[in-house]
């Protein structure tokens, strides 16, 4: 009899680490960060009775062992996240499923509606996200007061880029390539909108081609985990951030040799492609607020996210540009003002996500990617091509460039501040908030 209780005992200790190790696994693949993964997993386990548990999360390995006693072997699970790719509405919903199972979900429903929600396929369609792609191309337009004409080439341009990338992805083709084709493409569009320019065709007269390349730049680096690699470096999953920065770093080199590339190509074919390095001037301030609205939401639409996810990130995507505003009118220097954005929609973020069962991180990614610098990035690879030699541009191109890293570096580190002290801040609002209630 005791052999048999021990049996059972074991059985349904695996079967528990194994829908924790699950879970684990698919949070992982669809964008949280290691922290929320090891404390999702800890409460599935512990919520099932089975404590306590070592979770260990390094980079897309994820291991979680169970000790029982002194005298038995312990039970350990060992998963690889081979696939990763951003899905917000799953990820709200596995975050649900959690909080169920902490409510008294029984093990077995608990394990069939994991299966359903791990079958359920990406909310949107590929055409969907692609002309979303493509709109937040369009959105940076508005930002700088675009034309109606260069929105539209920059929207095809986003758009044949998104594809091209699409069909490397289904090839199987890493993800480096993928970024230097899809610069290639937003750089030849610009570049032949310049030549064309240059000729005198009627309605090019004057524009500004740069935008079409900041607005590609933009584009391929909105997919990027800056927020997760920062927020995983604070928690002190020091591999785990090693391994997302590394990422980041090859994702936006492809980006540069890209475009690097682009314009050399351009400039030998005399194509015209004729861009100042001085920053233009950004729209008028509701241009703006909507620009920043617009690529808010295109980013919540290619993670997947549904329509309250979305529009809670429009709201902070208002709110972040807002602070970017507020810190560049007061005279702070722009990494400075981007990274008080951040801070500010990171920080209200997480007060509301809870309350309105959105993921805080879904939001707060898709709220600072308004304020990436993608044309100090290509001013600073611009100014690098156009050097003749001279040092002085050398030293100017780099500058500008690690300017926009700065900048990059800013955001991060705003939204992982931000989420940060709004954790504490919020757990106490809800005590107070029970305390009332209780009171009542």
């Amino acid at each position: 009899m005791t052999e048999a209780l021990l049996t059972i005992d074991e059985v349904h200790a695996r079967k528990v680490i194994d829908l924790a190790m699950r879970i684990a696994e698919a949070l992982t693949a669809v964008g949280a960060s290691a922290n929320d993964v090891t404390l999702a997993t800890a409460r599935v386990a512990a919520a099932l009775g089975i404590k306590p548990v070592h979770v260990d999360v390094t980079y897309n390995s994820i291991g979680v062992s169970y000790h029982r006693n002194h005298d038995d072997l312990p039970i350990t699970l060992l998963r690889v996240v081979r696939a990763p790719v951003p899905d917000h509405a799953k990820l709200q919903r596995l975050q649900a499923l959690v909080v169920e199972i902490e409510h008294g979900l029984e093990l077995e429903q608990a394990r069939s509606r994991f299966h359903a929600i791990r079958r359920t396929p990406f909310m949107y369609r590929p055409t969907f996200v692609v002309l979303a792609q493509g709109m937040l191309a369009v959105g940076v337009c508005v930002l700088f007061g675009a034309s109606w004409l260069i929105a539209a080439i920059t929207f095809l341009a986003s758009c044949a880029a998104a594809v091209a990338q699409r069909g490397m992805a289904r090839l199987r083709v890493p993800f480096f390539f993928s970024q230097i084709v899809g610069a290639l493409v937003v750089t030849a569009a610009a570049a032949a909108t310049g030549a064309l320019s240059e000729l005198g065709v009627p309605m090019l007269e004057g524009v500004r081609p740069s935008i079409i390349v900041a607005a590609g730049i933009v584009l391929m680096l909105a997919g990027l985990s800056v927020v997760g690699a920062a927020q995983d470096a604070i928690d002190g999953f020091a591999l785990t951030a090693g391994g997302r920065i590394l990422e980041l770093v090859m994702a936006t080199l492809g980006v540069v040799l890209g475009i690097l590339g682009g314009l050399s190509l351009a400039s030998s074919l005399g194509a015209g492609f004729v861009l100042t390095s001085d920053a233009p001037a950004l729209g008028a301030l509701p241009l703006q607020f909507s620009g920043a609205v617009i690529i808010a939401i295109a980013v919540a639409v290619m993670n997947g996210a549904g329509l309250r996810t979305t529009l809670v990130s429009a709201v902070l995507g208002t709110i972040a540009w807002l602070g970017y505003s507020a810190g560049t009118a007061g005279g702070l220097d722009v990494a400075v003002a981007s990274g008080l954005g951040a801070l500010i929609a990171s920080f209200v973020g997480i007060l509301i996500a809870h309350r309105l069962h959105v993921p805080s991180i879904a939001v707060t990614t898709a709220a600072i990617v308004p304020l990436v610098p993608g044309y100090a990035v290509f001013r600073g690879l611009l100014e690098l091509v156009e050097t003749d030699g001279s040092p002085t541009s050398l030293i100017i191109g780099f500058a500008t460039l690690i300017g926009a890293g700065a900048i990059g570096i800013a955001l991060a580190s705003g939204a992982s501040l931000g989420l940060f002290l709004g954790a504490p801040f919020r757990d106490t609002v809800e005590s107070v908030m029970r305390g009332r209630g209780r009171a009542r």
